[in-house]
C-alpha cells in the first residue's frame, strides 16, 4: 500500500485569475537578502590578498611566521622596520622575498664605514656638455629600500635617512623632491658584533615603526630549511626567483587606505595611549616611549585587524604588536641591565599588568 497521499483535484469553483490585491492572502515573505556592504567586501578581498602574500613569503623564509606577520603589518601601516638578528637567519632574504612579491621599485644599500650621505640620497653632478649641474638621484628614491647592516655606517650617513623616513621627501641642492609612494625602509643590523659598528641615534630609532627580533628556527623548521637549501642551485641560500609578484604599488596604497578606515573604539584608542604612557613611569625603565609610540600602536592595530580579516580593531590587535613598537623606544634602567633582565621581559610585565578594555 502506498504511503503517498493522493492529491485533491481542483474544483470548478476555484477561480483561475489571481485574487485582487485587497483580498489576496499574504504570502509568506521570502527572507530578505543581506545588504551587500562594499566596504566589508573590500576588506575581505584585502585580507585574502594578504593571506596569499603571507603564504608566498613563507615559501622563501622558513620558520619566521611572526616576523613575516610583523613585516606585513608595517607594509599595511606604512611604517619602517628595523630587523635585528644574528647572521644567517634570513633577514636580507626576507626583504628580497618581499621585493620579489612586490611589483614596485626596489633598492638595496650595503652600509659600510666609508658610505657617504650623498651615496644614499643623491648629489649634483656637473655636466660638461650643458655646463650645468644636474641632480643625480640616489637609491633612496624607490618604493622599497633595504638598508643592509645599517649600523656599520657612521651617524652622519645614517642621518641621511631621517628626512626621507619622516617626510617622504629628500632635499637636494635646496629642492625638496618627493620619493615614490608607497615608501618603506627595511633595515637590518647584527646585535652581537660591536667592532666596526655604530649605534643608531635615538631620533632615527624612533622613526622605525617596528623593531623585530629574528630568532633561531625550531628544530623541525631548521630541518625543512636545510633540506630546501641543499636542493637549491645556489650554495647556501634560498631562491626567491620562483616567487610570484602579487602586489603592485597601487595595491599597497589601497591596502593602507582600507586599514586606515577601519573603525576603532575609543576604549581601544585609550588602551594604546595608556600602554605608551605607562612606559614613562614604569619601574625598571629609565626612558619611556614618546607620542610616536601611541600613533604606531594604533596604526599597527589597524593593520593587524586587516591582516586577520576583522572589521574593527580589538585590544589584542594592539597588544600583539606592542613589543615590536615599544622595545626600541624605551631604555632599561642600569640596575636591571646588570641583573640580566631584557627590555622585552620588562615590557611583557607591563603588558600583563595594564588592563585591556573588554568590548
Amino acid at each position: 500500500m502506498s504511503d503517498q497521499i493522493p492529491q485533491q483535484p481542483a474544483t470548478p469553483e476555484e477561480p483561475a485569475a489571481p485574487l485582487a490585491p485587497e483580498v489576496q492572502p499574504a504570502a509568506p515573505a521570502a527572507p530578505a537578502a543581506a545588504p551587500v556592504n562594499p566596504a566589508s567586501q573590500q576588506r575581505q578581498r584585502a585580507s585574502q590578498m594578504l593571506q596569499a602574500l603571507r603564504q608566498e613569503l613563507q615559501k622563501a623564509v622558513v620558520g619566521q611566521r611572526e616576523v613575516i606577520d610583523d613585516v606585513l603589518t608595517a607594509l599595511i601601516a606604512g611604517g619602517h622596520v628595523l630587523v635585528e638578528g644574528v647572521p644567517g637567519l634570513g633577514k636580507t632574504l626576507l626583504v628580497r622575498a618581499l621585493a620579489k612579491c612586490f611589483g614596485g621599485e626596489f633598492s638595496r644599500i650595503q652600509f659600510t664605514p666609508d658610505l657617504m650621505p650623498s651615496d644614499v640620497t643623491g648629489h649634483a653632478v656637473y655636466d660638461l656638455q650643458t655646463e650645468q649641474f644636474k641632480l643625480r638621484k640616489g637609491p633612496a628614491f624607490t618604493n622599497l629600500l633595504l638598508a643592509d647592516e645599517i649600523n656599520r655606517a657612521p651617524a652622519k650617513t645614517q642621518a641621511a635617512l631621517l628626512e626621507v623616513m619622516q617626510e617622504r621627501q629628500i632635499t637636494l641642492e635646496g629642492r625638496a623632491m618627493p620619493v615614490p609612494q608607497p615608501f618603506l625602509v627595511l633595515a637590518t643590523q647584527n646585535p652581537i658584533e660591536q667592532e666596526g659598528t655604530y649605534p643608531l641615534p635615538e631620533a632615527e630609532l624612533d622613526r622605525f615603526m617596528l623593531k623585530l627580533r629574528m630568532d633561531y628556527p625550531q628544530a623541525d623548521e631548521e630541518l625543512s630549511l636545510v633540506r630546501q637549501v641543499t636542493r637549491s642551485a645556489k650554495a647556501d641560500m634560498l631562491e626567491v626567483a620562483p616567487l610570484r609578484t602579487l602586489l603592485q604599488a597601487k595595491d599597497v596604497l589601497a591596502l593602507q587606505k582600507i586599514a586606515s578606515d577601519l573603525s576603532i573604539d575609543d576604549q581601544v584608542l585609550d588602551y594604546a595611549v595608556r600602554l605608551a604612557r605607562a612606559t614613562r613611569a614604569w619601574p625598571g625603565l629609565a626612558m619611556g616611549a614618546g607620542p610616536r609610540a601611541s600613533i604606531a600602536l594604533v596604526r599597527g592595530g589597524r593593520a593587524r585587524a586587516l591582516l586577520r580579516g576583522g572589521d574593527f580593531v580589538l585590544p589584542d590587535d594592539i597588544k600583539s604588536c606592542a613589543l615590536a613598537v615599544l622595545r626600541h623606544r624605551v631604555r632599561l634602567a642600569p640596575e636591571l641591565d646588570i641583573e640580566g633582565l631584557s627590555v622585552d621581559q620588562v615590557l611583557q610585565q607591563l603588558l600583563d599588568q595594564v588592563p585591556a578594555p573588554r568590548l
